[in-house]
């Protein structure tokens, strides 16, 4: 007979391999990609290597689940900021007060930009450091998940006459690519401007063909 573990017993499971995730994100967050190892990451969590080996079969299959939680946490915070009408820097309702297709792109480009550069090691790994092909491709979902966010609001604005006619996936992406690669500097050196998110806002405003106020 096969042998089936318990909800306790899963239970368990589950929490240690939460427990290792985190301490992996924090190993990240101190050390990059290059720097973490699964003994450091045991070390962070207080267990033994071989626990760590017992729940991710290696490097790769551990940060690939960083990733994921990471990513859900992100998209869910800048998806959130791009549904949130604001009013300076009041978020307001969204019942009422309906956000224009600028309000939206800025929120989500203020939200994604800010929280980079407040934990720019996690960040730089993230959008560029040279990892495994199986935390690449993991990367790519990240970025494709963060276009969306742009492509929705975009698509919004081209339909209600706040933007002018353009294919809001090519927009999109090529936002995400763009913010990506200018944050790559700040992040690598971990430098902190406070013209960076400003900056980034008003290029993408530019790119999008919002009417200059």
């Amino acid at each position: 007979m096969a042998y089936r573990r318990t909800p306790a017993v899963q239970a368990r499971l589950d929490a240690q391999a939460g427990s290792i995730v985190r301490a992996a994100m924090s190993v990240l967050s101190r050390d990059g990609y290059a720097g973490l190892s699964m003994a450091a990451v045991a070390a962070e969590a207080g267990v033994a290597t071989g626990t760590v080996y017992k729940t991710f079969s290696g490097k790769a299959e551990l940060v690939t689940a960083v990733f994921r939680e990471v990513v859900t946490r992100e998209v869910a915070a800048v998806a959130a900021a791009g549904d949130s009408a604001r009013l300076g820097d009041v978020p307001v309702p969204a019942d009422t007060a309906p956000k224009t297709a600028r309000e939206r792109v800025t929120a989500a480009v203020e939200t994604f930009a800010g929280r980079a550069l407040k934990n720019p090691k996690l960040a730089y790994v993230l959008l560029a450091e040279p990892v495994d092909t199986a935390v690449d491709t993991e990367r790519l979902r990240f970025r494709r998940a963060f276009a969306e966010i742009y492509e929705t609001a975009i698509a919004d604005g081209v339909a209600g006459g706040q933007l002018p006619p353009q294919d809001p996936r090519t927009t999109a992406t090529a936002l995400v690519g763009a913010i990506g690669e200018v944050l790559v500097g700040p992040l690598a050196e971990q430098l902190e401007s406070e013209s960076v998110v400003p900056e980034l806002v008003a290029f993408a405003l530019r790119a999008l063909g919002v009417p200059q106020e």
